[in-house]
């Protein structure tokens, strides 16, 4: 059965438009300018796996009409990757059950630290949620289908942040600058991948437009999609500049592997 991989946002870390309204370069005209915070729904079978939980979980399920979570792996422990962990709790009071999250052993601190009563109980509210590691292979099976996720370890700045490569076909790096030599391996010739490209001024923590092209060149994906799109690059005068089988992304865009 094929996967639905759904870009839930595709923005940067304080979205298009901001919470006071500025829209930077971007036409404000233009629907896919409209940008949440980064986060990704795969979906087979019925069953729905979510890499990360924006700040804007709850308007990105309702808008993608995604009534059930199976499972939750994180990228890394930002803001903008993990702040919507609340809204996860429908899910929990609809299926009677834990909801099972995977991921690395920083972002599980963090996530216990900071959303300590999502896992652990409370006087006030049972634990949602139940941790598990994030390894470098995760296999999942939902009846039918087989949902099959490498994770790989790429720099994020002064941190190490997880892509991942899904069923051999697509590769997800949201939030990157550097792909270590060893690993490139695993993202050559995929048929899509799903790239940072912050805006086109270098930045210390993302990938810039450059930076993002030139990757695309040595990975030789059929198709690429930029994201975490920051207010600098508006959807169609970006869209202007980007080889035919490299594409901007926006919120609500999906395929199929």
């Amino acid at each position: 059965m094929r996967l639905n991989f759904t870009i839930l946002g595709c923005g940067s870390s304080m979205g298009v438009p901001r919470t006071d309204g500025f829209f930077g370069n971007c036409n404000p005209n233009e629907r896919k300018n409209y940008r949440t915070r980064c986060s990704v729904a795969l979906r087979s079978n019925g069953a729905t796996t979510l890499i990360d939980t924006s700040p804007d979980l709850r308007s990105q399920l309702l808008k993608n009409k995604i009534k059930n979570i199976n499972r939750v792996i994180y990228s890394h422990a930002h803001a903008d990757q993990t702040h919507g962990i609340n809204d996860l709790r429908v899910f929990f009071l609809k299926n009677k059950k834990k909801i099972p999250v995977y991921a690395d052993q920083d972002t599980k601190n963090y996530l216990i630290k900071n959303f300590k009563y999502c896992f652990i109980k409370t006087p006030s509210y049972p634990p949602i949620l139940k941790m598990h590691n994030l390894k470098k292979t995760n296999t999942f099976n939902d009846g039918f289908s087989s949902l099959k996720i490498r994770a790989i370890k790429v720099k994020h700045g002064k941190i190490d942040c997880s892509a991942f490569v899904i069923n051999n076909k697509c590769a997800y790096l949201s939030d990157a600058n550097y792909i270590y030599e060893k690993d490139i391996k695993y993202f050559k010739n995929l048929k899509y991948l799903v790239i940072d490209c912050l805006r086109y001024k270098e930045h210390p923590s993302h990938f810039n437009l450059d930076q993002s092209l030139k990757i695309i060149k040595v990975l030789k994906p059929k198709k690429s999609i930029l994201t975490n799109l920051h207010s600098d690059l508006d959807y169609n005068e970006l869209k202007k500049k980007l080889p035919k089988n490299v594409t901007p992304a926006y919120d609500g865009m999906n395929f199929y592997l």
